[in-house]
């Protein structure tokens, strides 16, 4: 099974630093010179987009052969997702340039399996092939690579076989980083703990609200994050405007572009790995996500309608989570949500319901968050077990939470991002459903405080 080594490489000292710079610069112009000789083939008529020049001789002292080859290899890959994505009318556009010499380029390289190598334990290190003419004008011995010092505590230390390092420079935390994907023995995968199941419903306010069988639910808060990827939207169109005639783009657009949507997946990988991790201590086996597009299609609100096009990397985030999930045996499946966001988790209705911000209402009387609702009747409708077995476990849980505190379910476990990690915010949404149940009619719940 193949997974991803994320880590943070550090320069042991300015002059490595420089030099791991240049390497990644030199690989960037090689990136644009083959780029650009596949674009031009491409437009000609009679060109073959797969006939290029051969680059190790220019590139191979700075780079070295095996990476020139792999930056090849990277290219054509690129060419041939856009060929194959073309085919099914999906294409948004010819591969593109990696910056320019101009405005700055795009810092990042790859390096072939058997060109670089990883030591973890307490002083973890990575070194890298370069090409003869940087180790002399540095100093590097024949035999000698550059040796970078390592940061972070990867999943995957013990594997069977490690692939092509991808290496670049964020410029969002202006530090070195490298993905490292490897091969590891199913074994060492974990297993579910229990065969309970979890629904998702996805969005921009909140980024996710999550409804486990055991009643325990999770909301995970998104308007912080979308205001910033607004504002930096804004930013983006300010300068666009601001552009000469004939000019698309510049650095600073580019690196913003960067920017944005770097924070924005760093923000949903650790959403990711935070909420699966709290799915494997539930002892959930199977989570079901909302696909987007039934969203798309039926939700209510145009604005939200935007937020969700623009903010979300949907695909991205799915691939993220089953991988994620698959380290805990957790099947990840996307169903369809339709119609969840306005179903009454009480009645069923879609027709007597209201939503307003958070809250949705129904005029059988019930009240409460609404992506929380909207996740509990998607888990309803979609959970293998059926719809008795639901509603005994869920009586069965609030049985046991009134043993502490009088009320129908747990507090949601609220979180917000605190631009590193997902963390518990003491302000969580309280369901309202007791108004409306008959058992727990004289229960009204308030804050902390339980008034009879």
């Amino acid at each position: 099974m193949k997974r991803t080594n994320e880590f943070e490489v550090v320069p042991q000292s300015d002059e490595d630093e420089e030099l791991l710079r240049r390497l990644l610069d030199a690989s960037a112009a090689l990136w644009n010179e083959i780029n650009y000789q596949r674009r031009t083939n491409f437009d000609d008529p009679d060109g073959d987009v797969w006939e290029i020049d051969e680059y190790r001789g220019r590139y191979g002292g700075t780079l070295g052969s095996s990476t020139v080859q792999q930056i090849e290899r990277k290219n054509r890959e690129a060419w041939r997702s856009f060929f194959a994505l073309r085919e099914k009318g999906e294409a948004n556009g010819k591969p593109g340039f990696w910056g320019n010499q101009d405005e700055g380029r795009e810092l990042r390289t790859y390096i072939r399996n058997t060109s670089y190598s990883v030591e973890w334990g307490e002083h973890s290190r990575l070194e890298i092939l370069v090409g003869q003419d940087l180790k002399e004008e540095y100093g590097l011995g024949y035999q000698e690579r550059l040796r970078l010092e390592v940061q972070g505590n990867p999943n995957w230390k013990e594997y069977d076989k490690q692939g092509r390092l991808e290496l670049y420079y964020d410029d969002v935390s202006e530090t070195f980083r490298a993905f490292q994907p490897v091969t590891i023995d199913n074994s060492r995968l974990a297993h579910p703990l229990a065969d309970e199941t979890a629904a998702l419903d996805i969005g921009a306010n909140n980024i996710v609200a999550c409804t486990v069988s055991t009643g325990e639910q999770y909301l995970y808060e998104g308007r912080d994050l979308f205001k910033r990827f607004r504002e930096t939207t804004q930013r983006i169109a300010e300068l666009q405007s601001k552009l000469r005639e004939g000019r698309y783009s510049s650095k600073q657009i580019n690196s913003l572009y960067r920017r944005r949507t770097r924070r924005r997946d760093h923000e949903m990988d650790a959403l990711a790995r935070d909420l699966i991790g709290r799915l494997y201590d539930e002892g959930v086996s199977t989570v079901y996500v909302g696909d987007l597009t039934d969203v798309l299609e039926t939700h209510w609100s145009v604005r939200t309608n935007t937020k969700l096009h623009n903010f979300w990397a949907f695909r991205r985030f799915i691939k993220r989570l089953s991988c994620t999930g698959e380290e805990y045996g957790i099947t990840v499946e996307v169903r369809t949500e339709a119609w969840t966001s306005q179903t009454c988790p009480n009645c069923g209705s879609t027709e007597d319901t209201t939503r307003h911000q958070d809250t949705v209402t129904c005029t059988c009387g019930f009240e409460g968050h609404a992506d929380l609702s909207a996740s509990e009747t998607f888990l309803r409708r979609h959970q293998n077990s059926s719809s008795s077995d639901w509603q005994t476990r869920r009586k069965a849980s609030r049985q046991r939470h009134e043993t502490d505190v009088a009320r129908p379910m747990a507090r949601p476990v609220c979180l917000k991002w605190d631009s590193h990690e997902w963390l518990e915010s003491p302000r969580s949404p309280r369901p309202n459903e007791e108004h409306t149940n008959p058992q727990v009619a004289s229960v009204v719940v308030r804050d902390d405080e339980v008034v009879s």
